[in-house]
């Protein structure tokens, strides 16, 4: 130390078991404040530097980005953010690598034969993979002017949030689900939407759809439990809900043209097979989907076929 009790900057940086670079790139980014100058115009550093330097190095060796260090050194309350910020970046990159390395199981566990399609399928997709291509496919089958709370509620219960640690099948499933709804639907699919989609054919879909999420939702618990389809409280949930949405009653006629026209109406299965694939618990029974829910409440409606 010099008389004045001040380090040059090749003292702090042999003090702190770095480099001159080290220091004088910290020095010249504001993180370390010097203490004076030489006659000589040499720098001066005092001791109080010599912890802030370590500090500062053990951010980052956390990877920590110089300007969130340097948040973090002028207000005492900022570091618990930083560190907060960090691990959310962590976890990301961890399901980044969680999910590569799903994937290049997926690739290295199949046939010559099946390589090159699963490779463009998965090259297609972020990782993790994101849900905006699952939105839009639903934003546009969707008939149009639903009240915007309603449409988030449906796209919550539509849209699967892909697996924090994949296994190869899910990437798979979720990789074809991309391609689902990227691609071009078959036919006119999606000009040809379920007769509840069209105001002309008498539904109010706001209405029919606030009333389908109820449904699908008393469905699950008999479906968890592996009950067949039957009478009760989901089905009348499920009919009333078309039956309202058309200003109507509940009625055995109703049921009967309500059957026949689900039963015509176009269907998007694949896609719930494939969220079923990405959803599917590493043990145990799959969590009933809507698409599935609906098949249910469809197959229940046509058991009262004989009785109506």
């Amino acid at each position: 130390m010099s008389p004045e009790g001040l380090w040059s900057i090749g003292e702090l940086a042999e003090q702190a078991g770095t480099t001159v670079k080290t220091v004088r790139f910290y020095s010249d980014r504001g993180l370390l404040p010097e203490a004076g100058r030489s006659t000589g115009g040499h720098r001066r550093y005092g001791p109080e530097a010599l912890d802030r330097l370590r500090t500062i190095r053990s951010l980052r060796a956390l990877d920590v980005p110089v300007p969130e260090v340097g948040r973090a050194l002028e207000r005492e309350d900022a570091l618990e953010d930083v560190v907060a910020g960090r691990l959310r970046e962590v976890g990301s990159q961890l399901a980044a690598l969680r999910w590569r390395e799903a994937a290049l199981h997926l690739l290295r566990d199949c046939t010559a034969e099946e390589r090159a399609d699963r490779l463009r399928l998965v090259g297609a997709v972020s990782a993790p993979p994101g849900t905006a291509a699952l939105a839009r496919f639903w934003r546009g089958w969707l008939p149009p002017r639903l009240p915007a709370r309603l449409v988030s509620e449906i796209l919550e219960h539509a849209i699967p949030q892909p697996p924090d640690d994949p296994n190869p099948a899910q990437v798979l499933a979720f990789a074809r689900l991309h391609a689902f709804v990227s691609g071009p639907c078959p036919g006119t699919a999606r000009q040809r939407q379920p007769a509840a989609h069209r105001p002309e054919e008498g539904y109010r879909p706001a209405v029919l759809y606030g009333g389908l999420i109820e449904a699908y939702g008393l469905a699950a618990e008999p479906m968890r439990a592996g009950r067949p389809p039957h009478r009760g409280e989901a089905l009348d949930c499920f009919v009333s809900a078309y039956a309202r949405s058309r200003g109507t009653s509940d009625t055995p006629g109703f049921r009967r043209v309500l059957g026949k026209q689900l039963a015509a109406d176009p269907r998007i299965d694949r896609y719930w097979q494939l969220v079923a694939e990405v959803t599917a618990p590493p043990a145990g029974s799959p969590e009933p989907t809507p698409g599935a829910a609906h098949d249910w409440l469809l197959a229940a409606l046509r058991e009262e076929e004989p009785a109506g």
